[in-house]
C-alpha cells in the first residue's frame, strides 16, 4: 500500500475521530517546522478531497511553500482535470507522511483554485502512527518475483526491514492468476551491477491490477546462512572507543551510521531501534566503512546475516543484527587483525614496521639461522637484506608477518607468503628470550586466527596453507604432523614426504638417460600426475601447488609479484622415456632470501615412475 492509498484509507476509517483523540498532539510551531522541511526537500503533502454527493475521497499531491506564520500556500503537482474535480469535491484535510507516522491537519481553507490552495493553520493537529517500522521510498531497484517456475519482473517501490512493496508486470501469456497468494514467493532485488537481496517471502496483500500489480511482501526468515558453521569461531571483542559502521543503504540510498556492539575478524553486530529498522537479513552492502575514533578507516563488503528482537526492562524494543564480512582489501585485513590481536594481547603485532637489525639479530639468537643455513646464505647476505627490507618495511600484499614483542624486544616471529595462486606458505617460525614457549605459541595462535578470520574472503586468495618441516624437528612435526595424523582426512589435511638435496653447481651430463627427453609439460601430463597422486596419497598437494591442468600458463600471481617489485617465475617440464611420463619437474625462481630455506627458489621433482630412473638422472 502506497502513501496515497494509506491517506485515503485513513480518511475512510470510521474510528478516525477516536484515533485523533488518542494520537499525540502536534503544536503549530512543530507543524510549521515540518512543512518548511518538506519545502526544503522539495517534497509534497497530500490534500484529501471528498465528493460533495458521494463518500468517495481522492488525494492530490501539493507542494507547500515557505511557511512563516499562521497561513500556508500550496501549489498542485498535477493540474490535469483539476477544474472538474474542484467542482465536484470539497476540501477534507491534508496529511503529512514521513514513512512511519502521519500528521493529519484540519485547517480552514482561505482560497482554492486550479493553481493551488491556501490555509489558515490550526493551533493543534494530530500525529497518527501508521506503521511500527519506518518505510522508505526506493528508486532504481529491479525486482524478480519467482514462484513455481514462473518469473515476473518489476521494481521496488518502498522498503522497510520487516516488509516491502514491489510492483510487478505480467507480460502475455503471463497472468497474475499464476501466483498463488497462499504460497511463498522468491524475491531478488538488483541494481545495475549486482544482486542486493534474495529470499523467500509471504504475500501479505496485493492489488487487483491485470497488467501491473503491487505486492506487500514479508520475508520468511530472520537469518541468512552465508558461510558454513565453524568449529572454531572467531572471538568477539567489545572495543572502547567503539567502531561505527557507515554506508549508503543499497535499497534506499540513505546514509546509515550505526554503533558496533562487538567485533571479530569475520563480522560484527549492531543495534537499532525497532521503529527505525533498516537492516534486512540477507541484504548485501557492497561498500561499508568501519570507522574507529574518526581516525582509522577500514572498508569492506558485507551482508546482514541475522536479526534478534528484544525488549529492555523499560519496555523499549531494540534489534540486534549480525553482519558478516564478505570481502575486504588485504591491507585492510591487516588493520582489522592488528586491532583485534592487540585486544587479545597487547604484545601481539601484525605486519608492524620493524627494525631490520633487531629482526636479523633475533633470527640468529633464536637459532633459526643456524651455522649450516648461514653457510648457504652468507655469500648473498646483501641480497637477503634487500629482500627483507621490502618485505618488512613495505608490507606487500603477498606477505604477512606476526610478532610477539615485549618492551621493544622481539621474542616470537612467524610469517607467511602467498607463493601459489590460492596457497600461502607458513615459514620462519622462531622464538627466543625468557618466554620461549609462550612467544612461539602466541605467534602461532596469531597466524591461526588470521587464517580462520579471513580465508573465506576472495581478496585473501587462501584456499590452502602449507608448511615444510623435517620429521626430526619435534615442534612442527607434533603440531602440523600431529594434527594431520589425528584428523585422518587427507582432503582436510595431508602429509607428503619429500627428499631434498643441494643442486650441484656443475654436473656430468653423461649421467642422463640416453633415451630420456625433457619437454614442456602438457595438460595431459598433469592429468596423469593427478591420477598418480590420488592413487598414492589422496591428499591436497596437487591442488595446493597449482599442478592442475588448467593452471598451466597462469600468470596472474607473477604479475602481482612484478607489480610489487619482486620476482616469481614457475616453469614446468616433463621427463619422458620413449613417450612414457617419468617425472614432473617444477622450477621455481624468486628473489634471493624470499624464503630462508630456498623453498621458493628451488626445483621440485615429482617422480611418477622410478624404474630405470636414478637420482643422477635428474642432475
Amino acid at each position: 500500500m502506497n502513501i496515497l492509498q494509506e491517506a485515503v484509507q485513513l480518511s475512510h476509517n470510521p474510528n478516525l475521530d477516536s484515533q485523533l483523540v488518542e494520537g499525540r498532539k502536534v503544536s503549530k510551531k512543530h507543524l510549521i517546522n515540518t512543512l518548511n522541511y518538506i519545502n526544503f526537500q522539495d517534497g509534497t503533502i497530500l490534500i484529501n478531497l471528498k465528493h460533495q454527493r458521494y463518500s468517495r475521497i481522492i488525494s492530490l499531491q501539493a507542494k507547500p511553500q515557505p511557511c512563516l506564520g499562521d497561513s500556508l500556500d500550496c501549489f498542485w503537482v498535477e493540474t490535469a482535470g483539476l477544474k472538474q474535480k474542484l467542482k465536484l469535491y470539497k476540501f477534507l484535510h491534508f496529511v503529512i507522511a514521513d514513512g512511519q507516522k502521519m500528521i493529519l491537519v484540519k485547517p480552514d481553507v482561505k482560497r482554492i483554485s486550479e493553481e493551488g490552495i491556501g490555509f489558515d493553520l490550526p493551533e493543534t493537529c494530530y500525529e497518527i502512527c501508521s506503521r511500527k517500522v519506518r518505510r522508505h521510498l526506493c528508486e532504481g531497484i529491479h525486482v524478480e518475483l519467482i514462484q513455481n517456475g514462473v518469473k515476473f519482473h518489476g521494481s521496488l517501490l518502498d522498503f522497510s526491514a520487516v516488509s516491502f512493496r514491489v510492483e510487478a508486470s505480467a507480460v502475455p501469456p503471463q497472468s497474475f492468476q499464476w501466483i498463488n497468494p497462499e504460497s511463498p514467493v522468491f524475491i531478488i532485488f538488483k541494481n545495475r551491477q549486482e544482486i542486493l537481496y534474495s529470499g523467500e517471502c509471504t504475500i501479505i496483500r496485493q492489488t487487483l491490477g491485470k497488467k501491473t500489480r503491487a505486492f506487500i511482501l514479508e520475508p520468511l526468515y530472520n537469518q541468512a546462512s552465508r558461510f558454513g558453521p565453524k568449529e572454531c569461531r572467531s572471538p568477539r571483542h567489545k572495543l572502547s572507543p567503539s567502531l561505527n559502521i557507515i554506508f549508503e543503504h543499497p535499497l534506499t540510498r540513505n546514509l546509515i551510521n550505526l554503533k558496533v556492539e562487538d567485533l571479530s575478524g569475520s563480522g560484527f553486530s549492531v543495534e537499532e531501534h525497532y521503529d527505525n529498522l533498516v537492516l534486512l537479513p540477507g541484504m548485501v552492502i557492497p561498500q561499508m566503512e568501519l570507522e574507529f575514533a574518526n581516525t582509522c578507516r577500514i572498508y569492506c563488503r558485507a551482508q546482514v546475516v541475522y536479526r534478534n528482537v528484544y525488549k529492555t526492562e523499560e519496555g523499549e524494543t531494540y534489534v540486534k543484527s549480525g553482519i558478516a564480512i564478505l570481502d575486504m582489501n588485504i591491507q585492510d585485513q591487516v588493520k582489522l587483525s592488528s586491532l583485534l590481536h592487540q585486544m587479545t594481547d597487547r604484545k601481539s603485532y601484525v605486519c608492524t614496521r620493524v627494525d631490520l637489525n633487531a629482526l636479523w639479530k633475533f633470527f640468529f639468537e633464536a637459532g633459526f639461522v643456524y651455522p649450516k643455513k648461514y653457510a648457504s646464505m652468507h655469500t648473498n647476505k646483501e641480497k637477503f637484506k634487500e629482500t627483507y627490507e621490502k618485505l618488512y618495511i613495505e608490507s606487500p600484499t603477498i606477505a604477512r608477518h606476526f610478532m610477539y614483542q615485549d618492551r621493544g624486544i622481539i621474542q616470537g616471529h612467524i610469517s607467511m607468503l602467498r607463493f601459489y595462486e590460492n596457497t600461502w606458505l607458513f615459514h620462519h617460525h622462531a622464538a627466543s628470550g625468557t618466554k620461549i614457549n609462550r612467544a612461539g605459541l602466541v605467534v602461532l595462535d596469531q597466524i591461526a586466527r588470521y587464517v580462520n578470520d579471513f580465508y573465506c574472503l576472495y581478496s585473501t586468495h587462501m584456499d590452502f596453507v602449507i608448511c615444510y618441516f623435517r620429521p626430526d624437528n619435534k615442534f612442527p612435526n607434533r603440531v602440523f604432523g600431529g594434527f594431520t595424523r589425528e584428523l585422518k582426512e587427507p582432503k582436510g589435511s595431508s602429509l607428503d614426504p619429500f627428499a631434498y638435496f643441494y643442486f650441484p653447481a656443475k654436473f656430468n651430463q653423461s649421467n642422463a638417460l640416453v633415451t630420456a627427453e625433457l619437454v614442456k609439460t602438457q595438460p595431459e601430463d598433469l592429468m596423469e600426475m593427478e591420477s598418480f597422486y590420488e592413487y598414492n596419497s589422496g591428499g591436497l598437494m596437487v591442488h595446493a601447488l597449482d599442478l592442475e591442468p588448467d593452471m598451466i600458463g597462469s600468470n596472474e600471481l607473477n604479475k602481482e609479484y612484478r607489480r610489487l617489485g619482486f620476482k616469481r617465475e614457475r616453469h614446468l617440464f616433463s621427463l619422458k622415456q620413449e613417450g612414457a611420463l617419468k617425472a614432473i619437474i617444477v622450477a621455481n625462481l624468486s628473489d634471493t632470501g624470499l624464503n630462508l630455506s630456498n623453498l621458493t627458489n628451488c626445483i621440485h621433482v615429482f617422480v611418477l615412475d622410478s624404474d630405470d630412473l636414478s637420482p643422477c638422472c635428474l642432475t
